[in-house]
């Protein structure tokens, strides 16, 4: 593909330094871009991206001067991500049933539905229109799947679970997997049985390899916007709100309820049975055990206000120090009382 800057200036909605003829054919980041690439920059990386390869630069429109052809705009990474598109198409999959798939009885599929090689459609189940379900993939019985989802290789959907429109589920994640429910009894752990589904609601991304559990009883709920990083785990009965970040390797123990706009940092994680309000921070490998209140950022484990957990870890910082100086004190107290 071949735009050039003004072409691509007026997609998104910005303003050329330099040649409006000059020719694009690719875009990259900073470090690999070359002479026919378009990249972006933000503060701290404008100087970086002054001394780039790049054929031209996205830019923020508070950057007055610029040695090399730019585009300024408002928001380079928003315009990034539709220049992304723009010269990334879509792979081009026809719809279809593909003669290896295994479809059970009555199945209903909508329109310009593709599926894959040996993908296995189970009894009752229901796929919106224009959905894609790549090779390998398992979708239970009495599921239901909106229009425009997106489904990887070798994702496995139980029985019962609901999955909404315009979702992307990547490869090998589990929806709708067993809750970890036992009973002990006289020393025997005996299995619970986890009748309840998963609902997955509109334009909610799930990353490879996680695991959504399925409830107890009811329903284990992820709420419209949510997008979900790889190796993530969800315990039965948790219910993630709207437009929530949940990074790599997250956990949230069962029946936790996490409030809308909430962000889980990579390796975090929540006791179960809590309540976690709307628009809270954890960083990363931080693990409420109790409660958390709106607007909360929190830090550490068990997890505290992210100033108390910066003061509490440079006081930590400073304990061989301390240590020293006490060791020193003694010392001298000794000499004294002798």
């Amino acid at each position: 593909m071949k735009k050039t800057l003004a072409e691509i200036a007026a997609l998104i909605n910005g303003t050329i330094i330099g040649s409006a003829e000059l020719n694009i054919t690719g875009i990259t980041n900073i470090e690999d871009a070359g002479p026919g690439d378009i990249t972006f920059a933000v503060p701290p990386h404008i100087e970086k991206a002054a001394k780039c390869t790049a054929a031209a630069v996205v830019i923020p429109d508070t950057v007055e001067e610029f040695p090399k052809p730019a585009i300024r705009v408002n928001n380079p990474r928003v315009a990034f991500t539709t220049l992304l598109a723009l010269f990334t198409p879509k792979p081009d999959i026809k719809p279809g049933v593909n003669e290896t798939a295994v479809l059970g009885t009555n199945v209903k599929l909508g329109a310009n539905v593709a599926v894959m090689a040996h993908v296995v459609i189970d009894d009752n189940a229901v796929i919106g229109d224009n959905a894609i379900l790549y090779p390998h993939t398992y979708i239970g019985r009495d599921v239901t799947i909106g229009s425009d989802t997106l489904i990887y290789p070798n994702v496995t959907i139980r029985e019962n679970c609901q999955i909404g429109s315009r979702v992307i589920i990547q490869s090998g994640a589990v929806i709708g997997s067993d809750g970890f429910g036992f009973i002990t009894v006289n020393g025997s752990h005996q299995k619970v049985p986890q009748v309840g589904n998963v609902i997955i609601e509109d334009d909610v991304e799930i990353g490879a390899n996680s695991c959504l559990d399925r409830a107890t009883t009811g329903s284990t709920v992820v709420k419209r916007g949510t997008k979900i990083d790889n190796f993530v785990h969800l315990g039965h009965n948790v219910v993630v709100g709207e437009n929530c970040f949940l990074v790599a390797q997250t956990g949230i123990a069962g029946s936790a309820k996490i409030g809308n706009n909430v962000t889980f940092a990579g390796q975090s994680g929540s006791a179960g049975h809590l309540t976690i309000g709307d628009n809270c921070v954890f960083a990363a490998r931080t693990a409420p055990i109790n409660d958390v209140p709106a607007n909360s950022f929190y830090a550490g484990f068990p997890a505290r206000p992210h100033n108390e957990w910066l003061r509490s870890e440079a006081a930590i910082g400073r304990l061989p120090e301390l240590i020293k100086k006490v060791r020193e004190l003694e010392r001298r107290l000794n000499k004294i009382e002798k």
